[in-house]
Parts: structure tokens; sequence; C-alpha cells
């Protein structure tokens, strides 16, 4: 960056005062939090990465020095919330990983329920549901909901992998089949109100945390079962 270009002085000593603010803004919305979903909560930590974000740039680019700041982002969790304050619509972004561990009762199953639906014969559909993955997974999710199949996975020979789930916010519904060719395609980090995930890397997380406090090591572990963040 030319000096010409360089942020002056006064401008990172104001970038830091208006950290200062943030930290006590969010303090204050910690102490008086009503719950665990208080939006007061959320503003005051994007307003807090907001700004140490901005100090840490002026920063670099007046002295060449940096912050221990970690940006929410840099890591591949949320970055600073940037949606409506007063969302009119929300979408429900999910992904659920699985792998098929029984093939065999993921046919019987599947087969069970065309036949159910159908007449049993050998060209029908529960007999193509018994011998073909692809037919017998149409079949399957095309009778249950996402959320019963992830309830009932093992019934299915399924094992569950990583999922999450993101709820984004929005100024308005989109017009009907508006998305539907490509709906994930403008899913947008920074509108995400909250997001759920699960994976066993946390549980691998909390094991070797234990493990190194049965060994009496001073080293730190981290993670947790589940993971579920909110738009900070």
């Amino acid at each position: 960056m030319s000096d010409a270009a360089q942020p002056t002085a006064a401008e990172v000593r104001a970038a830091a005062e208006a950290v200062k603010a943030a930290l006590d803004r969010h303090l204050t919305a910690v102490e008086r939090r009503t719950g665990d979903d208080d939006p007061d909560v959320y503003e005051a930590f994007n307003a807090l990465a907001g700004a140490a974000e901005a100090y840490d740039e002026l920063l670099y680019d007046r002295y060449d020095e940096v912050t221990p700041f970690e940006i929410p982002g840099a890591d591949g969790s949320l970055p600073p919330y940037a949606g409506p304050d007063e969302p009119h619509a929300l979408s429900l972004l999910i992904r659920r990983d699985y792998a098929v561990a029984e093939p065999k009762r993921l046919l019987a199953q599947a087969r069970r329920i065309a036949e159910i639906d159908g007449e049993a014969d050998a060209t029908g559909p529960g007999a193509r549901a018994g011998v073909s993955p692809l037919a017998a997974l149409g079949v399957l999710f095309g009778e249950y909901e996402p959320d019963e199949i992830a309830s009932r996975h093992k019934e299915f020979g399924l094992e569950e992998g990583d999922s999450t789930l993101w709820v984004t916010a929005a100024e308005e519904l989109p017009e009907p089949g508006e998305w539907l060719n490509a709906p994930f395609e403008h899913a947008d980090p920074e509108r995400i109100v909250c997001r759920f995930d699960v994976s066993s890397v946390f549980d691998e997380d909390d094991d070797e945390h234990d493990d190194s406090d049965d060994g009496d090591s001073d080293d730190d572990g981290g993670g947790g079962g589940g993971a579920g963040g909110a738009a900070s």
C-alpha cells in the first residue's frame, strides 16, 4: 500500500476506541441476556466482530502490526452477520450425510414400503426397490420426512455422518419456483442467523481431551458432542 493510501494515526486510534466501546456493549448485553437466543447479544457480538476486524486491518496498514483477535469466518466458523435486523422470511439449509451400512436392510425395508403402498408383483415398484439401491432410496425418501429418517436411520440400514443446519434470514420470501433449479447456489454465510453442526469429530476431540487428563498432560483438548453456532 502506498503512503498516501495509508490510514492516519488518528483513524487507527478511532478504530481502537470503537473496539473498546463494542467490548463494553457486548459485556452489557451478555450481563442482561434473557436467554440463549437473545438478539441483543447477537447484535453486540456482530458489532464487536466488525469493530475488531476494522481495527486489525487499519493497525496492519498503518503500523504493519496485528492483533490476537480471531475474526469469525477465518477458521471456517460464521462470518459477521450482515442480514436484515428484522427478517420477514427464513430459509433452512440442511445437509445430512449417511453411509449405506447395511444394503440388504435398506433393500428389504424399501421393498416392504413399496408393497404396502402398491401391489406385490415380480416387476412392480416393490420388486425394483428390493434389488436396486437407487430405487430403494427413492422409495424411502419419498415415504418419510427427512427428520423421521434421521431418527430411524438404523432401521433403514443407514449410518449417520456429519450434518449441519443453517437458518438464514431474508427480507421476504422468494417467488414460487424461483430457486428450485439451483436451491443452494445463493446460500450466503453472512445471512446465517444460527447454525447447528453434528460431527463425530467433536466426540474424538473430547476423547483426546479425556486421554490427556488421564495422562496428567497439561495440553488442552477441545470440542463437544455436537456444535451449535449462533449468528454471532
